[in-house]
């Protein structure tokens, strides 16, 4: 398979070297290949690796099979997708509750499976929601811009608000957890708050309406440590309602939605942000008003 890239670039005047290497963060093994195989054009022209760019010129990349090798993985139903926001290189989606965002086998088919069927490509998962939560989901969808949207996540670039309706009432209108989060040794599909072997987590709780014996919260991620919301909101005594591992106040399915997604477009500088929405979420609400 090869793959054309074409580029406006968004970014001011720089050299090609300095724009494949810490603005489009293409790896090094790869720029190699541009650089000997000469696949890399400005405005249509073959250039160094020292010709200036400017902001507004057209980059024009050739990826070969041996660059980025085909990733084949059974294709599932595209009806099931409500796509957010979507482009040639990447799509947000709004994943139902109840669903992986990836299977754990090859040939387990999750929601991996159904985008890829919808946009008639392999997609590429840039970070995953717990099956038994909803909301936007963000995916490559091919892998030259993977590397690029991971390293937005990773730099913490990538905005990510959840809805939650927690145990009962929070006493301020924001509160930030940054209890480390660590493995349960006695039950390995669990996490539990662990300050001397967990991972550092924070997470910025804002209060947005009282219920009956809980509340609305929106919940803001820094970090996205596995369970990090449901376990933290458990050990402040304030479990999400419906959740099967931490809390024992049920709910017709685990009450957090991940609302938002935003963050900055890495090929053109522009400001994204989706707005997931969830009937069953909505529907949970209005069963404990």
């Amino acid at each position: 398979m090869t793959l054309h890239v074409e580029i406006i670039n968004p970014y001011p005047a720089t050299t090609v070297k300095d724009l494949l290497e810490t603005k489009l963060l293409i790896p090094r093994k790869i720029r190699h290949f541009l650089r000997t195989k000469k696949h890399v054009l400005i405005n249509g022209e073959a250039i160094n690796w020292q010709s200036p760019v400017e902001k507004g010129d057209k980059i024009s990349l050739t990826f070969d099979r041996e660059d980025y090798p085909e990733k084949i993985i059974p294709m599932g139903n595209a009806n099931l997708i409500e796509p957010l926001y979507e482009d040639q290189h990447l799509i947000v989606v709004n994943k139902p509750e109840g669903m992986k965002t990836h299977g754990n086998e090859p040939t387990e088919i999750a929601l991996l499976n159904h985008v890829s069927a919808y946009c008639g490509q392999t997609c590429y998962v840039v970070h995953r929601l717990d099956m038994e939560t909803s909301g936007a989901v963000l995916f490559a969808k091919n892998p030259f811009i993977l590397p690029i949207l991971n390293r937005l996540l990773e730099d913490k670039n990538i905005q990510r608000q959840y809805w939650a309706l927690a145990e009962g009432k929070f006493q301020t209108k924001e509160t930030v957890y940054n209890d480390k989060i660590g493995r349960d040794r006695h039950d390995r599909r669990k996490r539990v708050v662990d300050s001397r072997k967990g991972q550092v987590a924070y997470t910025t709780i804002t209060r947005l309406k009282a219920f009956k014996g809980a509340s609305l919260v929106n919940c803001q991620l820094k970090t996205g440590r596995t369970h990090q919301i449901r376990v933290h909101l458990a050990h402040h005594g304030h479990a999400i309602l419906g959740d099967p591992l931490y809390s024992h106040r049920p709910a017709s399915r685990l009450m957090l939605h991940a609302h938002s997604l935003s963050f900055t477009h890495p090929l053109t500088l522009e400001k994204i942000t989706v707005k997931a929405s969830s009937d069953s979420f909505e529907q949970g609400l209005r069963n404990h008003k």
